[in-house]
């Protein structure tokens, strides 16, 4: 009876808290604002704990040392990394857009002038007036690129200027992570302790089994994908300065972010790195399309699968369909976010069906003819 009343406490307590929100977003519309700016440091604490725990994780495996160690060698390596891009590549990589920017104009005068030049042998071939359609069709994508590609580049810049004004939210959310990583044990106990107190012991098995899932899907795909993008980054910048492209920092930057998105991520980076080349050497644009493509082969082949494994778990078929679904409703998050979200829908509707198997006395090897 004692622990009835405490749980019967417990929910009017946790209806009260709702009902003073409730009467604080009618009262009040800019308490919701408040709320999230409360928030944003402990949003960028979980993210980077979420993400820092497996480098954490690989440590503690790896070497027997005591955790505060390990959590100084884990945060040193990150804001290595942040200090490294900051200091180095942010520089250079807002001083290419700039000069791209403004050499845009007189490369779309260029490209206009070569074309309006059509060798003898070609108007010869050419009877039914395709290269003079070819030609406006050129004419007018450079026209339209010229146009729009400066206020695109103009927020790309205003974008950065917006991320770096959050620094205070990242640093205070970084030092907060360090305490999250410290007690990560005490801090998971707890949340289970508190869904087994709040649900009936199977409900709460199967939540934190969600969640647990949840985890797994998201902590393996993106880590061990921006670890399998900043490899092919650094070797597309490597390729790019054997090759003497311009803006090669820039290029591999593109490549390196768009290859977070499966599949179609690798040809949304070629396009940009391909058009950047074409302004000013057609001919090296062509090798750096290819040079791209091969990259990309080399790291869905191999690069790809032997850092990622099979933890995903997913057939190209249904990472394929996650991917356009996700995109189509969400955009480019969604085309990030859709194969962990489908590899958990994937796990928990297996585990489903298992369970419906078990209870219809099937086994789960029988195959349906």
């Amino acid at each position: 009876m004692e622990i009835e009343k405490k749980f019967s406490y417990f929910k009017f307590f946790i209806v009260l808290i709702l009902s003073f929100l409730i009467w604080k977003v009618i009262d009040s519309p800019d308490f919701m604002d408040t709320i999230g700016k409360i928030m944003k440091p402990f949003i960028w604490a979980f993210l980077i704990a979420f993400f820092l725990n497996t480098l954490l994780n690989v440590l503690e495996k790896h070497f027997k040392l005591k955790r505060w160690i390990n959590i100084l060698i884990v945060y040193i390596i990150f804001y290595g990394t942040i200090v490294l891009f900051f200091t180095i590549i942010t520089p250079r990589v807002i001083e290419s857009i700039k000069n791209l920017a403004k050499e845009i104009p007189y490369y779309t005068r260029e490209t206009q002038k070569w074309l309006s030049k059509t060798p003898a042998y070609l108007k010869d071939i050419d009877k039914y007036g395709i290269l003079d359609y070819i030609k406006t069709v050129i004419e007018d994508f450079f026209a339209k690129l010229g146009q729009s590609i400066s206020p695109i580049l103009n927020k790309t810049v205003n974008q950065i200027i917006l991320v770096t004004s959050n620094l205070i939210n990242f640093i205070l959310g970084s030092i907060i992570s360090v305490y999250i990583l410290k007690d990560k044990e005490y801090f998971f106990n707890n949340l289970n302790k508190l869904t087994y107190a709040i649900f009936p012991p199977k409900r709460a098995k199967s939540i934190i089994e969600v969640f647990r899932e949840i985890k797994n899907a998201f902590s393996s795909f993106f880590v061990g994908k921006l670890l399998d993008s900043l490899i092919i980054g650094i070797l597309c910048f490597i390729g790019c300065v054997i090759m003497r492209v311009r803006y090669a920092l820039l290029i591999s930057l593109i490549v390196g972010i768009t290859n977070m998105i499966p599949y179609f991520g690798p040809f949304i980076g070629m396009i940009p790195a391909a058009v950047i080349t074409l302004f000013y050497s057609p001919f090296k644009a062509l090798w750096v399309t290819i040079f791209i493509f091969l990259l990309q082969q080399f790291d869905g082949l191999y690069l790809g699968p032997k850092i990622l494994g099979i933890q995903v778990g997913l057939k190209p078929f249904w990472i394929i369909l996650s991917i356009i679904v996700g995109g189509g409703f969400f955009g480019v998050w969604g085309m990030l976010f859709a194969v962990p979200i489908a590899a958990v829908v994937r796990t928990l509707l297996g585990k489903y069906i298992d369970k419906q198997f078990r209870k219809k006395g099937i086994s789960s090897d029988y195959k349906i003819k």
